[in-house]
């Protein structure tokens, strides 16, 4: 796999805190200038903080609720017109973060279910993937943003169809109302061969 076509890497010596900030910016000098505000404003550190196709930057923090979102806050007061989207999850699902940083990999076995959402966004894909592993028993089994799908994102579930199918729907929805909902898919019983494809 090309080094373009993985998610951005996460750094191995911060420890994941209480809660997740995400802001994802159209320009990249204006990212690092954030990136900067972010630090200077709040006890949060950085996961990553890098660019992504096409051409955007991404910075992604831990710390206390109230560190982030203090952080988030005015990290998009410097950014201005140049934030594209951002998030704030306490509490973040236990299977998000470990899937950012696995870059897919293969499936084995037969799927009773698979379902896809598609966002415009790092961030609504990152919260879409959040709600849907809190709504229903469902497995994350991708979670792949912006490089290499041109500034896109998408996440892979599976589980019991009905499960899949309350989760897709749930998540697909966080995405949907911030308008960056791009196609969601549910699959019954895929073919026995897909599940190596994803």
């Amino acid at each position: 796999m090309n080094r373009n076509d993985l998610n951005p890497e996460l750094r191995d010596d911060v420890a994941l805190r209480p809660c997740i900030g995400l802001l994802e910016l159209c320009s990249v000098a204006r990212g690092i200038e954030v990136a900067d505000t972010v630090l200077w404003e709040a006890r949060v550190e950085l996961c990553f903080a890098t660019p992504v196709h096409p051409g955007k930057y991404v910075i992604l923090f831990t710390g206390s609720v109230e560190d982030v979102r203090s952080a988030v806050r005015s990290g998009g007061e410097v950014a201005g017109t140049d934030l594209v989207d951002q998030l704030v999850i306490p509490q973040v699902h236990e299977q998000v973060v470990p899937m950012l940083r696995r870059n897919g990999g293969r499936v084995k076995g037969e799927l009773d279910a698979i379902g896809v959402i598609e966002t415009n966004t790092v961030a609504s894909s990152i919260v879409a993937a959040d709600m849907a592993l809190k709504t229903a028993t469902v497995d994350l089994i991708d979670l792949r943003i912006a490089n290499g799908l041109g500034g896109k994102s998408f996440l892979t579930l599976t589980g019991e169809v009905s499960d899949v199918r309350s989760a897709v729907a749930a998540g697909a929805r966080t995405a949907q109302d911030r308008g960056l909902l791009a196609r969601e898919v549910v699959i019954a019983r895929p073919h026995p061969q897909l599940a190596f494809h994803l």
